[in-house]
């Protein structure tokens, strides 16, 4: 516990000094991999317990678990465990110091919601380059003025001993994913009532996350492009062929992301320059922004990023369980399928956004909790223009041991103020991702050829 308070002492403190102490000294950079993990987090479990000490993570199949790349699904490495305990509406009073606001309200305000809670299991890992390269990134990753992109680092956390809010951004935004990937997975824009089913719309995607190229040694070689993304709809028949290009900037102060889009009906490429901040998001019926993909994504400009702190919280994690159902259990009116979910208690670090004088966003506030063991966003509160709470944001982690890498297995945007919810990013029933999409080449991200992908 003592070393536990020394942490965040030190963590705060060095967050009030502001961004110019992006770098650490070599010998707080040495203590990755000794009572730090490689990627930041506290080595060492909780003082009780309940927190166990990261003994390495899950950077393979688990023994006993037969594993096939080309196969659905991720089989369970601990479908051992029993829940130790549910919370509900009626004793989530008991459990308040350890929810967040968002699961509050959650319980408080939708019909059955709960929360199953789990052993806690550490199984985040990433390859070991990345851990090599967290080393070096310690000691030369520096935020630009204002926030607005990282210089020096480059592949894996670029600040993986944080300090500031921005930096907890920045290693969320431009962290490991593997470099070539390519999926397909399925939104569902649930309403109050209704088949929970029937708005189904399934995507194609594919990214080259250029910040994780193994032949870049520093941000600087990226010209300013950290990723490339396509995004093609696929079905319903009414949305198909609708094809999304991003570039994305590394710094929107040099030049803003730059993206475009295939209209179907009109057979015409046209910029797009909505897709980002809080346009409304692809395809999702009006429930999330543009910039809440993935939990955030995108220039953080337009808001003042603090850092709160850390704390032990219960989280959606190691939901294998939840990737193995099909959509008809999954998916259900007012929200998944809670049997089929799996909460962890976690440390997490908290981020507040609050929207910077003179700037404009749906989001007045926005809340991030982010995860200690991968610096991914495991949950969000958003708030409107009055303050008040409007929408949960929820992203279940997975270890995908094969690459091995942990990440989102999909994204829920729960509105308490209308009662409808959108389950997306879901690849229960999809195709397996391929996480070395070697096929994939920088010359097919170019307008003309989302034109040619969008033909039907």
């Amino acid at each position: 516990m003592r070393k536990f308070t020394a942490l965040l002492a030190t963590a705060c403190a060095l967050a009030l000094a502001g961004p110019a102490l992006a770098k650490v000294p070599a010998e707080v950079a040495a203590r990755l991999g000794k009572d730090l993990t490689p990627y930041g987090a506290e080595l060492a479990g909780n003082a009780d317990g309940s927190i166990p000490a990261w003994d390495g993570g899950l950077s393979a199949p688990p023994a006993g678990v037969t594993f096939d790349p080309n196969a659905k699904g991720y089989p369970d490495p601990f479908s051992g465990d029993k829940p130790l305990f549910t919370i509900t509406s009626g004793n989530a009073g008991q459990y308040a110091d350890k929810l967040t606001e968002g699961y509050k309200a959650l319980l408080a305000k939708r019909a059955n919601y709960k929360m199953p809670v789990y052993p806690t299991r550490r199984s985040c890992a990433f390859p070991s380059f990345v851990y090599d390269a967290n080393k070096k990134n310690a000691t030369v990753g520096e935020l630009l003025p204002d926030g607005n992109g990282v210089s020096g680092a480059i592949m894996g956390a670029p600040f993986p001993i944080p300090s500031s809010g921005l930096e907890f951004v920045w290693d969320h935004t431009l962290r490991y994913r593997s470099y070539k990937v390519t999926r397909q997975f399925s939104a569902f824009p649930v309403q109050t009532s209704g088949d929970p089913l029937g708005g189904k719309i399934t995507f194609q995607d594919e990214a080259i996350l250029r910040w994780s190229d193994p032949s870049k040694t520093r941000a600087e070689d990226l010209q300013n492009i950290s990723l490339l993304y396509i995004s093609n709809t696929i079905a319903p028949a009414r949305l198909a062929g609708n094809v999304v290009l991003v570039h994305e900037s590394l710094n929107a102060a040099v030049e803003p992301r730059k993206a475009w889009q295939y209209n179907p009906g009109q057979r015409r490429v046209r910029r797009a320059p909505d897709i980002s901040y809080d346009n409304p998001g692809t395809n999702t019926d009006g429930m999330s922004t543009s910039d809440a993909f993935d939990g955030y994504n995108g220039a953080p400009d337009r808001y003042d990023w603090s850092l709160v702190g850390k704390s032990e919280k219960y989280v959606a994690y190691n939901a294998n369980r939840m990737t193995n159902a099909s959509y008809a259990e999954l998916v259900l009116n007012g929200s998944l399928n809670q049997d089929l979910m799996r909460y962890e208690l976690h440390r997490v670090w908290t981020v507040e956004a609050k929207l910077r004088p003179g700037t404009r966003h749906v989001y007045s506030r926005r809340v991030n909790h982010f995860d200690e063991d991968s610096y991914s966003i495991l949950s969000v509160e958003l708030y409107d223009g009055r303050g008040e709470l409007w929408r949960v944001q929820e992203e279940p982690m997975v270890a995908y041991y094969h690459v091995p890498l942990c990440n989102a297995a999909g994204e829920m945007v729960y509105d308490l103020q209308d009662g409808r919810y959108l389950a997306s990013s879901l690849r229960n029933e999809e195709p397996p991702a391929n996480y070395k999409a070697n096929e994939l080449n920088e010359a097919r991200y170019t307008p003309d050829a989302i034109r040619r992908l969008g033909l039907r």
